[in-house]
């Protein structure tokens, strides 16, 4: 617990100076009214980082099998949980840049040390089964590309994590570049899919209304879960909250204020092009397994297989390889980012980024290399849908006290999320409750 109990507090005004005026004012003068247009910039990149954790191989798998075995079906569910997960990272990113903390450093100042730990033990296993989803991902892309063993792809992609964590030794700003370089980079391999799949486009429309037998169907319901665990991860709320908690360090409106603006822009913008991805890979998916009536295709090798000969082309096979591996390059260095900012926010411990690395890795290429040595491509791809689906567990675990921290208004003064905001952020924590009671009492069914 935080010893200052002035720590826990907003920011307040200044007293007023003996000439009577507002130094407040004073500074509300000379700024410029609203945040200045042109400084947004400056504030961009926690979104892309975000946004990676969106479109990562976890995602892959789910959108790939949602679309091959129920074409378009599924998609209003991506829609959705690309909205969902829009709004909470809004919440995340507004009680960083308010309070000046992350989400962990509030659970640890005001939760008990024992409820403390338990979220810090919920949110670790949820970066481990997120960066399993990594490992098997990154392994799979390099042996389409290169035709390694998925236990020399394992390995290989442990080491391609600290290559990128490499570029951190030049400052932040590099990293994020890349990042994002890459993102395009994906988003550019979805055209050239896209264009190849043709899709049924009034089809693809229809399947954004959510199908009436959603929480009927035990198939629907596990690809559903892992769909919005792929999407609004548990550990990506921890993350931004603590890349932007020092965008505004002077605590006043005006910078509160500006720092929003840019943030809300790159969250926003980074999410959109995260959505269109994950959708595109559905439609993909749809277009060309599932209307040619390949529905059980579910693993990526074989997806990678059948795509070139069903659309006509090596090059949709090559693209679809490379995309894959770009995003899980890319999530690879926002899970240590996150396991960092966990760490240290909840238990106030901070080590090296590539010690981190080499903890969250090491922990996870032990059940990625069991899966793809006991049971080969099928099982490392059954691991990565079944981590989504853990992820999805563990999400109300942050979202509740987020929505509860975002919503204080002892906390977070004028800036504190209500009304209509705050009642789509409960509803949103509801439904993620609702979806994995129906998960679990399908899973105790089948048993």
């Amino acid at each position: 617990m935080n010893s200052n109990p002035s720590a826990l507090m907003p920011a307040t005004r200044p007293e007023r100076a003996p000439s009577g005026r507002d130094p407040h004012d004073e500074r509300l003068r000379r700024r410029p009214a609203g945040p200045p247009r042109g400084r947004w910039f400056s504030f961009v990149g926690a979104g892309a980082l975000v946004a990676v954790g969106y479109m990562d191989p976890g995602n892959w798998a789910t959108a790939l099998a949602s679309g091959a075995r129920y074409g378009y079906r599924l998609l209003g569910v991506v829609l959705f949980a690309s909205l969902m997960g829009m709004l909470l990272q809004w919440v995340a990113s507004r009680v960083g840049v308010v309070t000046g903390r992350d989400l962990a450093q509030l659970c640890r100042e005001r939760f008990s040390r024992r409820t403390t730990l338990f979220l810090w033990i919920a949110c670790e296993i949820a970066i481990i089964a997120c960066d399993v989803a990594e490992v098997v991902g990154s392994a799979v892309a390099l042996q389409l590309l290169l035709g390694v063993s998925l236990t020399t792809g394992v390995l290989m992609s442990a080491f391609a994590t600290f290559a990128m964590l490499a570029l951190q030794s030049r400052g932040k700003r590099p990293l994020q570049m890349a990042i994002t370089a890459l993102i395009f980079f994906v988003g550019f391999c979805f055209v050239v899919e896209l264009a190849l799949a043709r899709p049924a486009w009034h089809a693809a429309l229809a399947g954004l209304a959510p199908p009436k037998e959603l929480l009927r169907d035990a198939g629907m319901i596990w690809l559903a879960a892992g769909i919005l665990g792929a999407t609004v991860m548990p550990h990506n709320l921890y993350l931004h909250s603590a890349l932007v908690k020092e965008h505004a360090p002077q605590r006043d409106d005006p910078s509160i204020s500006e720092a929003l603006y840019g943030v809300n822009i790159d969250t926003f913008a980074s999410l959109a092009l995260a959505f269109t991805v994950n959708a595109s890979l559905l439609i993909v998916a749809a277009a060309v397994f599932h209307a040619r009536g390949y529905v059980d295709v579910e693993d990526l090798a074989d997806a990678h297989r059948l795509i070139a000969p069903l659309v006509g082309t090596q090059w949709a096979s090559i693209f679809f390889a490379a995309a894959l591996l770009a995003c899980g390059l890319n999530a690879t260095v926002t899970g240590t980012l996150a396991g960092q900012a966990v760490m240290e926010g909840f238990l106030r411990i901070t080590i090296a980024r590539w010690a981190r690395a080499l903890l969250t890795r090491g922990l996870a290429i032990g059940p990625a290399l069991v899966a793809v040595g006991a049971f080969g491509q099928h099982g490392s791809n059954q691991l990565l849908v079944a981590s989504q689906v853990v992820l999805s567990l563990q999400l109300p675990l942050a979202v509740i006290p987020l929505v509860r921290f975002a919503s204080d208004a002892g906390l977070m003064g004028r800036w504190r999320v209500a009304r209509i905001p705050l009642a789509l952020a409960w509803a949103c924590a509801g439904i993620i409750v609702a979806l994995n009671v129906a998960l679990l009492s399908q899973l105790v069914r089948g048993n």
